[in-house]
């Protein structure tokens, strides 16, 4: 597959710095060979923050950084400048963690991720977008199991929600990490386990933004409800499409 006009350009802009002498063979190379332009130019802008990609986490998507704008006005809304804390759980590279403490200075952010590696990018993404690492505390483990004891106002998540039978772009499942795309045969093996541990993990009026599967959001609605949220809202994405559930909590 062949580089279009469009990734060379931005190959010299983002990877390059606009350098039209700078060599692009290898980097075309990895192209045509389906590796995503993301990880090829090594970061990605999200929410007018870096995020660089050098650990290969799950490469955030469009549909993310629409719901996470979303939330930081929400936040904005919700907290005015009164402190707060957030969880960014299944962190990856930490776009989402990251995006809140550059938008909100009253935000204090805690990120838990299941693979060391990208527990260090999260570090390392924190340091390029020049912030105070006091307000960041960063977990390693499976989901809850990272922080039994901590309690958030919100809890922010985009963890893994494919089904496993689904198939996908091979630029997706050949180069982007399995264990943050598949949950089980319905997608639903991780929404389970936070839909049931989200209410111990909350202060009160305490909500959790989930980003789930367009073709089981309704039954992650459900697990919230079943789990212990007073009330649960599916908001859709920047193509119309339900994309992520609210679940409020007493």
């Amino acid at each position: 597959m062949e580089a279009d006009t469009k990734e060379r350009e931005l190959l010299i802009r983002d990877k390059y710095n606009g350098d039209r002498t700078a060599d692009l063979t290898e980097d075309l190379q990895r192209l045509s060979s389906g590796e995503p332009l993301a990880y090829v130019i090594g970061w990605i802008p999200f929410c007018g923050v870096r995020i660089e990609l050098a650990t290969r986490p799950l490469i955030p998507r469009p549909e993310t950084e629409w719901w996470t704008l979303d939330l930081i006005e929400h936040l904005k809304e919700k907290f005015g400048d009164s402190p707060f804390t957030l969880l960014d759980l299944c962190a990856g590279s930490g776009a989402i963690g990251i995006s809140v403490l550059c938008a909100l200075p009253n935000a204090r952010v805690h990120f838990a991720e299941l693979v060391p590696e990208h527990v260090a990018q999260i570090q390392a993404n924190l340091l390029i977008n020049d912030i105070d690492v006091s307000r960041a505390q960063l977990h390693q483990g499976d989901l809850f199991s990272a922080l039994p004891d901590v309690c958030f106002n919100v809890i922010a998540t985009n963890p893994p929600y494919v089904p496993s039978e689904r198939e996908l772009e091979k630029s997706v499942t050949d180069f982007e990490p399995s264990e943050a795309l598949f949950a089980g045969t319905d997608g639903l093996d991780l929404v389970r386990f936070i839909a049931r541990d989200t209410p111990s993990h909350l202060l009160p009026r305490g909500e959790l933004w989930m980003e789930c599967d367009i073709d089981n959001i309704e039954e992650a609605k459900n697990l919230l409800l079943e789990g212990g949220a007073r009330e649960a809202a599916i908001r859709t994405d920047l193509y119309g499409r339900p994309r992520v559930v609210v679940g409020y909590y007493d």
